[in-house]
């Protein structure tokens, strides 16, 4: 499904429980995070709806390199040449998605969180199972370098390279996986941290979320789960009680 306007200028494309969202930079569009393989015809469709081309995507930015927000980097990259920018913390990994170690093993906690069953089930549906990496990327570290020139905010815990991109003038932060308002390991609603069985480092993830508060953004935009509009300060302390529940 696409939601128009979760911010202003910015769209939201939800695909078995993931986000991919669009930003319009004026006659050109950005896209952040990439999804899951089965979001392709849709992301396609959503560029079109949008009013745009393909050859108008002017850059895809990764908040971190997991194989829920790369499924469609490398097809993107080689159909449309579009060019593929992530931090160089996270470059291996969105190279090789799966390369990654959680904190907790994730089938072990799937069993005890059956909440999760029926998310990651359609997760792997639309291809969480079989996604390609991207290895030809480019450094996502200075806004000037980047297009669409969001602020990037290191934010390390849910991976090593984790950013959050804050678009100041649209009062709207994309957060990628440092915050989401639905876990899809938990079936939990409301804006948390991811669990263990997708986190490298829940204690780092949760000290980063300060760094969100600065930004002073209304609109949240997390990789799963709907927008959250009632500013960054209530969604980080709804998160940081989440974790001290956990």
């Amino acid at each position: 499904m696409l939601f128009r306007d979760v911010a202003e200028g910015i769209h939201r494309l939800e695909i078995a429980h993931t986000n991919t969202y669009f930003v319009e930079t004026g006659d050109q569009l950005l896209v952040v995070d990439a999804g899951l393989p089965a979001a392709w015809p849709h992301l396609l469709l959503a560029v079109h709806d949008l009013g745009y081309s393909p050859a108008r995507v002017e850059g895809l930015l990764l908040t971190h390199g997991h194989f829920d927000h790369v499924g469609t980097a490398a097809r993107m990259h080689r159909e449309w040449g579009t060019p593929v920018y992530v931090h160089p913390g996270d470059r291996e990994l969105a190279a090789h998605p799966y390369s990654y170690r959680p904190q907790t093993n994730r089938f072990s906690f799937v069993a005890l969180h059956p909440g999760g069953l029926l998310p990651l089930g359609r997760m792997l549906v639309a291809g969480a199972a079989t996604v390609g990496g991207i290895a030809d990327t480019e450094p996502l570290e200075s806004r000037a370098d980047v297009p669409g020139s969001p602020w990037i905010i290191e934010t390390p815990g849910h991976t090593d390279g984790h950013v959050a991109l804050h678009f100041a003038a649209r009062d709207a932060v994309i957060v990628g996986d440092a915050l989401v308002t639905f876990d899809p390991y938990t079936g939990g609603i409301g804006p948390r941290v991811v669990a263990p069985a997708a986190t490298a480092d829940v204690d780092t993830a949760v000290a980063s979320l300060d760094r969100l508060v600065d930004t002073e953004a209304k609109h949240v935009l997390p990789g799963h789960g709907p927008g959250w509009s009632l500013g960054v300060r209530s969604a980080v302390a709804q998160a940081r009680r989440a974790a001290g529940a956990a």
